[in-house]
């Protein structure tokens, strides 16, 4: 079977951690990368975990003619995986224009060419974004979306808009993955979560202060209608959401879905507080972070957490790793990132 998969933000977090597991499933990913949140460096890592370097594009999609040039190299491009996109929720409320121009202009080109090359299926990174805040816990694919609270989760509601209706008229594939909030890293140290400048996430801002590279954390708000007053999230390591998309490409390939568009939660069906990750960090890992509870962040959901038993019977994929698992991975990874600098 001809097993190349286009991952564009192949070296980011995510995409990183799915090109390795890509590789040892026997598949073969070629990556486009800006490289505007990523390094060059995880190239090396990826060959170091795999003993297989993958071809590598450094592209920009929002340019349609490098994302051509691309596809007309590789006429083996099977499917696609769709990783690139801006992504903070805080950023995207102070520059709105800047998240939808290249959230919905990479996927709107990814489709035209995908669509001119023959290219007939993909995965689409998607969000828990997408549900707002909830009218009820947990949220499985029927639960109703709600206005978007953030830039981000809207560029997230109208790409999986535009990919349903683009599924039915070029009659492609699309398997949209709603994710909740991937932590931890490689159980090798060598790949893991690299933000540039200050974390917008919450646990590479914990791995930080533990480290002393931040002075102090700020939970953003005390005062949420939750056990201890802060935002409850559903946290999936890393390397089991990569895994989910390693079988979204198998559902895709071997002809198992039944509908052009399908959307499947990922995550673990369990909800933690922002407070509850800070205790499971310094328990697990021996090390105290100092933290203070600050004002509410605009465009945060309360809590959230997902049902995945679509997922679980229809993909063949359960999340396999603890939240124990969760932070004392992304602590090795910090540590090994800056014994190397």
């Amino acid at each position: 079977m001809n097993n190349s998969i286009l991952v564009t933000g192949g070296l980011g977090f995510i995409g990183s951690h799915t090109v390795v597991e890509l590789i040892q499933s026997g598949f073969n990913p070629i990556i486009a990368d800006d490289l505007s949140n990523s390094e060059l460096f995880i190239l090396d890592r990826i060959e170091q975990i795999t003993g297989i370097r993958p071809k590598f594009y450094h592209s920009d999609i929002c340019d349609i003619n490098k994302l051509k040039k691309i596809f007309e190299e590789n006429p083996d491009i099977k499917s696609c995986i769709h990783f690139a996109a801006k992504k903070a929720v805080g950023e995207s409320m102070e520059i709105p224009l800047v998240y939808y121009k290249t959230n919905l202009l990479s996927l709107i080109n990814l489709l035209e060419v995908m669509k001119e090359f023959k290219v007939d299926s993909i995965v689409f990174s998607s969000s828990a974004t997408v549900y707002g805040q909830p009218e009820k816990l947990p949220v499985d694919e029927h639960s109703p979306l709600q206005k978007s609270l953030s830039s981000y989760g809207s560029t997230k509601q109208m790409a999986e808009d535009i990919l349903e209706k683009t599924s039915i008229a070029n009659n492609i594939q699309v398997l949209s993955l709603r994710y909740f909030n991937p932590v931890g890293a490689h159980k090798s140290s060598l790949i893991g979560e690299l933000p540039k400048g200050i974390p917008s996430n919450l646990m590479p801002y914990i791995t930080q202060t533990a480290i002393g590279i931040r002075e102090k954390l700020t939970v953003f708000g005390g005062d949420y209608n939750t056990p201890d007053g802060t935002c409850i999230r559903d946290y999936i390591h890393v390397v089991d959401l990569a895994n989910a998309h390693v079988q979204a490409c198998n559902y895709l390939l071997e002809k198992e879905n039944s509908l052009n568009f399908e959307v499947f939660n990922i995550g673990t069906g369990r909800g933690n507080s922002v407070l509850e990750i800070i205790k499971t960090f310094e328990k697990i890992n021996k090390i105290k972070i100092p933290y203070i509870i600050g004002q509410r962040r605009k465009g945060d959901v309360e809590s959230i957490y997902a049902s995945c038993q679509k997922a679980n019977q229809k993909l063949q994929w359960k999340a396999k790793f603890s939240l124990d698992d969760m932070v004392r991975d992304s602590w090795n990874w910090e540590k090994n990132i800056m014994s190397k600098k």
